[in-house]
């Protein structure tokens, strides 16, 4: 049977960083016929370079570490500023999810003893932010962001395709992962379309998101797991709806008024990965993040913000221009965007 995950094992830059130099160490001391055949000259000149490659091998890890990603912090450093910053100006009409993201993620990358890895859930309409979201936390923990080595993205459809073959799934993911945490324990694994996923595929992985030390001398406390997904969205939508419908603010909803409802919502979805999970009745996601549907005029913030990432002037008429060409939901009332920021770049390009 074919397989389609491999093992994305990050160099060992302590064993490539000495092998060469050593080697070609002593192919120069010694190659020939014998030290009594070295001249004086020939013999002062190999003491020379012997010692500027000593010097060389001190500093050869470093200067590998700066041009090749390693598990190590000059490649994974975790930028607080950065996040709050993009989080800020970048993710509209998510005041919850900014908040919960920013703390979780904060105190969990500060914490040099975590007594299990950081699980987070995040479930919402498409176009809301879900993907949005754990590219930002990429891109502020690694220094090559999303192109990290360490950072590996899960689509269902794409790498679990087929629900007949998920205990051959099951049985490749733990050794991915196993291999990748061995080889950097700041890694980052995201599943996309989780409401597409097998329901029992994710339980295989289950041991790893516990409260372990290790397992068979690995410790996965230090990773990061983010589960992206539709199931809920629903329940998400009709609370959003009923505060606009009793004319209560947007920015009113707590996380109290859908944690408990989202969580259970997805446990009892048949549709959904998480389908009667040990990782929701063993309490291992950390947080269940929702992304409330967005509004017209967070359209506009989503588009100008498009505009500026193309270098362009802000144009706040073509901005309203494009949010009302979207499609909008309920159909009468016109409150919520059907697509969210998903097609703005599309959508710009035609106004351009």
């Amino acid at each position: 049977m074919k397989t389609f995950l491999y093992i994305n094992r990050s160099p060992v830059c302590e064993m490539r960083a000495t092998r060469r130099p050593v080697l070609l160490l002593w192919l120069l001391l010694c190659s020939g016929a014998g030290t009594e055949a070295i001249e004086p000259v020939s013999t002062t000149i190999a003491v020379g370079v012997a010692a500027t490659l000593t010097a060389f091998i001190a500093n050869y890890r470093n200067i590998f570490n700066y041009f090749y990603e390693c598990c190590h912090p000059e490649w994974i450093v975790f930028n607080r500023t950065g996040l709050e910053a993009d989080l800020r100006s970048k993710l509209f009409g998510q005041h919850i999810a900014s908040r919960i993201i920013l703390k979780a993620v904060d105190g969990f990358m500060n914490n040099d003893n975590p007594k299990k890895p950081l699980v987070l859930s995040l479930h919402g309409w498409t176009g809301t932010g879900k993907n949005f979201i754990s590219k930002l936390i990429a891109n502020n923990i690694y220094k090559e962001g999303t192109k990290s080595s360490f950072f590996h993205l899960f689509a269902s459809t794409y790498h679990f395709p087929h629900s007949s073959q998920y205990e051959h799934y099951k049985s490749q993911l733990k050794e991915w992962i196993k291999g990748n945490v061995t080889s950097c324990e700041r890694s980052m694994f995201v599943f996309d379309e989780m409401d597409k996923m097998h329901p029992g595929l994710i339980d295989g992985i289950k041991p790893f998101l516990d409260y372990y030390e290790n397992l068979d001398g690995v410790s996965y406390r230090k990773a990061i797991f983010i589960f992206l997904s539709n199931a809920g969205s629903d329940r998400i939508v009709e609370t959003a709806l009923d505060f606009w419908n009793s004319a209560k603010a947007r920015e009113d909803i707590q996380l109290k008024d859908l944690e408990s409802l989202l969580s259970m919502s997805v446990f009892n979805d048949q549709q959904s990965g998480f389908y009667r999970t040990s990782l929701i009745d063993k309490n291992l996601v950390d947080f269940f993040v929702p992304l409330l549907p967005l509004e017209s005029r967070h359209i506009v913030q989503c588009t100008m913000a498009e505009m500026i990432s193309r270098e362009m002037k802000p144009n706040l008429t073509l901005a309203e221009l494009v949010a009302k060409d979207l499609i909008y939901f309920p159909k009468t009332e016109r409150v919520f965007a059907a697509t969210g920021c998903k097609t703005i770049e599309s959508k710009l390009d035609y106004y351009l």
